[in-house]
């Protein structure tokens, strides 16, 4: 049987991936996160081997562990769940590779969330909700659209991204969100543990 969907969704990227301290700091997450928190072992740079290495890394601590695109890593590993965009192979291609992960899909509007939904994804990253350093081009798409197209999701848990802050975390969450996803506010932040500690009873308070 699947576990719940975890709430907090901490995304690695390519600088992060190479940090030294990257060990550290995932502890300190997966202390302040337990069962609520997933990583996402992404980044579109890496090498095949990188990204296993990152994937390997992350999976030895007691959180749960999503793959970003790279399906034959998340079967190697192996993953609770994988992240699929837009360029991404088909939700029911990843289904039949493993029916127990959760499978997701990144989508930036409402028509990419209902085409989402259709195809079975099991849960939907949505944003970037508010401006964030990683896509300076998007513009965000406000608490309103989320709220939008949260409520089309219907049963579909929404785990909002982009610009997600602690201070964030209570508006998105009284905007249909069921989650969130980071990387800066949980790689960069000097205290980690309590950070993410903060955004857990944020999202359930």
């Amino acid at each position: 049987m699947r576990p719940p969907l975890p709430r907090l969704h901490a995304i690695t990227d390519e600088r992060i991936a190479r940090r030294a301290d990257l060990d550290a700091v995932a502890r300190a997450l997966a202390d302040g996160g337990g069962s609520d928190l997933a990583f996402h072992a992404r980044g579109r740079e890496l090498t095949g081997l990188e990204h296993y290495r990152l994937s390997v890394q992350l999976s030895n601590l007691p959180s749960f562990l999503f793959i970003n695109d790279r399906l034959d890593i998340a079967l190697a590993v192996p993953a609770a769940g994988v992240q699929l965009g837009s360029n991404s192979l088909p939700v029911a291609a990843a289904r039949a590779l493993h029916p127990l992960w959760w499978i997701g899909k990144s989508v930036h509007d409402l028509a990419e969330a209902e085409a989402a939904r259709a195809e079975g994804a099991d849960y939907l990253v949505i944003g970037p909700v508010y401006a964030t350093a990683s896509h300076p081009l998007r513009n965000p798409l406000g608490v309103a659209q989320l709220r939008k197209i949260a409520t089309a999701a219907g049963d579909l848990p929404v785990i909002a991204i982009g610009g997600i802050t602690v201070n964030r975390v209570r508006e998105v969450r009284n905007s249909g969100a069921y989650g969130i996803a980071a990387i800066r506010a949980f790689w960069d932040d000097a205290e980690p543990e309590l950070t993410v500690r903060r955004m857990r009873e944020e999202l359930v308070a």
